[in-house]
């Protein structure tokens, strides 16, 4: 476990290596009590439960003039918003 640790730059005192080996032992061991089942008839899967899309069906619907929206917008360039670089200068 200090080699893991070293490995991943974690500056460990000896009581969380001894407390993080006991936890990493505890998961191993959990791995191998699940190589033990006979797990030849379960189907792999990737989700516990079915998901299902919640999603609704796209549909057209009346929207906002963009004329209008631009006209009260603080600053427009080329028939869009324009906002302020990342960096802060003025646009």
């Amino acid at each position: 476990m200090a080699r893991v640790a070293r490995l991943a730059r974690l500056d460990l005192d000896a009581g969380e290596l001894a407390r993080f080996t006991a936890q990493l032992g505890g998961i191993v061991e959990h791995f191998r009590d699940i190589d033990a089942l006979d797990l030849a008839h379960v189907e792999p899967m990737t989700q516990a439960f079915e998901m299902v899309n919640v999603l609704r069906d796209d549909e057209v619907r009346p929207c906002l003039d963009r004329a209008e929206v631009l006209a009260v917008a603080p600053a427009t360039a080329e028939g869009r918003f324009a906002v302020p670089p990342i960096l802060g200068e003025p646009v």
